[in-house]
């Protein structure tokens, strides 16, 4: 709402940049469910999305597995019911519903502890007329299963809500306790039909053409992981999630497949995706490098700079360069060191200075850049930049 008192205040402020915090970056998508989503909000924020849905989902009235556990149920009442997701636990009644059982199913779990994992597992509990027994604040299965093993376990028969995949070490703790674990797999992830985006998705994470690799499920982690090793990619993977393409996890549980390679991940505090974007925004400028040059505060990003604020696209062949020149900033970088970063350029040395003088141009203040004669090109840092970082 406009106030009359701060109008002239806010008049006098300077004046925000028209990009988004994640301008120049470009965020890799691996999930299959809300994509569009988090491609939305990462777009928003001046993020360029490549997506590639890492695993597709079995549609639960097909999944012979489902009906096994639900008659299973039925036959059996269970002591305890967990339900971990809510798309799943509403998929879960739906699909009984489908096979005219879900009645029988409600009735079944009315009379059975039932924990939820989060707030959005509670409101479908809920909507389906139940009640659950307690649900964490966490959000983590790690204390549902701290509450169970506290409370004892033995000789109880719980039914576990699955989501995608066995949950790691959650079942087989429980099974340690003494209990009779029914799992409930409401939908399994398969792979992609179609593989080719995923390939994309992996070239150029390998390549470092992503600045960062989201995931919203440990079966997608496990999925491209799989993927990478089957095309005998998987060391040159593990190599840039861990040096240079930051891989951001919606919680503990889906890292845990990437966690298991030794690589570690960024997870918000709160396991959803706007707080996933939002720690996107703060990670990926802090680690972009930023040098005072020619009198300008320019900051190198994924596929652009910023220049005193200003958004700067620049081509693929000058990123590569720049990149070059900034890994020994104010040193003189030799135009066949700079041939050697340009992919596919041969040994034409003209290369680089076609390349540069585009270079140039994007960065839209030539004197960043400086030739010396007969020797290449250096970044024209300012005399106090050139103390700590010239030769």
């Amino acid at each position: 709402m406009y106030d009359e008192q701060q109008g002239p205040e806010r008049a006098e402020r300077p004046a925000q940049p028209e990009h988004g915090p994640l301008a120049g970056f470009t965020v890799g998508v691996t999930a299959a469910r809300r994509a569009d989503e988090l491609g939305a909000l990462l777009q928003r924020r001046g993020a360029a999305v490549l997506h590639a849905p890492a695993l597709r989902i079995v549609p639960l009235s097909d999944d012979s597995e489902l009906l096994a556990a639900t008659n299973d149920i039925l036959d059996r009442t269970p002591d305890i019911a967990v339900a971990t997701t809510a798309i799943g636990f509403r998929g879960w009644i739906e699909a009984a519903d489908g096979w005219g059982l879900g009645e029988a199913l409600l009735e079944k779990l009315r009379g059975v502890e039932v924990l939820a994992r989060g707030p959005k597992v509670k409101g479908a509990i809920r909507a389906a007329g139940l009640t659950e027994e307690w649900s964490p604040s966490s959000e983590s299965m790690a204390e549902v299963l701290d509450r169970l093993l506290e409370h004892g376990v033995e000789g109880r028969r719980i039914a576990v809500q699955l989501h995608g995949e066995p949950l790691p070490g959650f079942v087989e703790a429980l099974r340690e306790g003494g209990a009779e674990v029914v799992g409930v797999p409401v939908y399994r992830w398969m792979p992609p039909e179609d593989i080719a985006p995923v390939d994309r998705l992996l070239d150029s994470t390998i390549s470092r053409g992503l600045d960062a690799l989201t995931f919203t499920s440990a079966p997608a982690a496990a999925s491209l992981l799989s993927r990478a090793e089957d095309r005998g990619l998987l060391p040159e993977l593990l190599g840039a999630l861990n040096h240079d393409v930051l891989p951001a996890c919606v919680g503990p549980v889906t890292a845990l497949p990437l966690q298991a390679h030794g690589i570690d991940t960024v997870q918000p505090e709160r396991f959803r995706l706007g707080p996933l974007v939002q720690l996107l925004c703060k990670e990926l400028p802090a680690r972009a490098r930023t040098f005072p040059i020619a009198g300008h505060r320019v900051e190198i990003r994924g596929h652009a700079v910023l220049v005193d604020g200003a958004l700067r696209p620049v081509p693929p062949a000058g990123m590569s360069l720049l990149r070059a020149l900034c890994r020994r900033p104010g040193w003189v970088v030799p135009r066949s060191e700079l041939l050697k970063a340009l992919p596919g350029a041969g040994k034409d040395e003209h290369a680089v200075e076609t390349a540069m003088a585009r270079l140039r141009t994007s960065l839209g203040a030539p004197k960043l850049i400086q030739t010396v004669v007969k020797r290449g090109y250096r970044l024209a840092l300012d005399p106090a930049a050139d103390a700590k970082y010239g030769d």
